[in-house]
């Protein structure tokens, strides 16, 4: 298991007025990973933005894009954000018909693939896909909808696909999304996490307090 732990913020607790220079700070705090959600308003009862926000956004950060299709059909969409500047890009199982050509045609565009859980989502779903997974995301909430709480069941989940990944040998990041915050960042990390998606968390207090708040995620004093 990597040591060091992630922190990705999500955009979407952002100001969406001012996104790039949400995001520039959020580099210069310390970021890991920039996490973009993505919502179709189907899939999921929200919706958020598409890869023209992305391609937008790309100039303001050399940091990963970690970008999350919370989107169905989700196919036909894998290639514009990958244009537009995703470096991982993470699907659902349930959004296509074909997960595992799902993330084949994201490795084919060159970027990383990542698969994400819901919280009903069995992990078996990662079965015959794992070889070809760069990150498992297992979401602690309901998608759809920042500010949620953290729901403790998924401690195990976690756990258990700690287990699998360190028994393949392979390097997956295991990530976690839905009301991370210092109470249960720890809890994520103790289970087998080593990347936290925090919104809510990260923004608290504006951006003065960005760095401070990753690093408490962290568990950094």
């Amino acid at each position: 298991m990597t040591n060091s732990v992630k922190i990705s913020p999500s955009i979407l607790s952002a100001d969406f007025a001012n996104l790039g220079h949400d995001v520039r700070t959020l580099d210069a705090a310390g970021a890991d990973y920039i996490h973009i959600d993505v919502m179709d308003g189907h899939f999921v009862p929200n919706i958020s933005i598409g890869p023209g926000v992305v391609k937008a956004l790309r100039p303001h950060s050399a940091k990963p894009f970690d970008v999350h299709l919370m989107i169905s059909p989700v196919d036909s969409y894998l290639e514009d954000f990958a244009k537009a500047g995703a470096d991982i890009i993470t699907v659902h199982p349930e959004a296509g018909a074909h997960t595992h050509r799902t993330v084949q045609a994201i490795k084919a565009l060159g970027k990383k693939a990542g698969l994400a859980l819901n919280p009903g989502t069995p992990i078996d779903a990662v079965d015959y896909l794992i070889d070809d997974l760069d990150l498992i995301l297992v979401m602690s909430v309901n998608p759809g909808f920042g500010g949620q709480s953290f729901i403790d069941s998924q401690l195990r989940k976690i756990e258990a696909l700690r287990k699998r990944i360190d028994a393949s040998g392979l390097d997956i990041d295991l990530e976690v999304d839905g009301g991370i915050n210092i109470d249960t960042a720890p809890l994520a990390i103790s289970a087998g996490a080593n990347v936290l998606v925090a919104g809510t968390a990260t923004f608290k207090g504006g951006e003065a307090a960005y760095g401070a708040n990753m690093r408490a995620l962290r568990g950094e004093s």
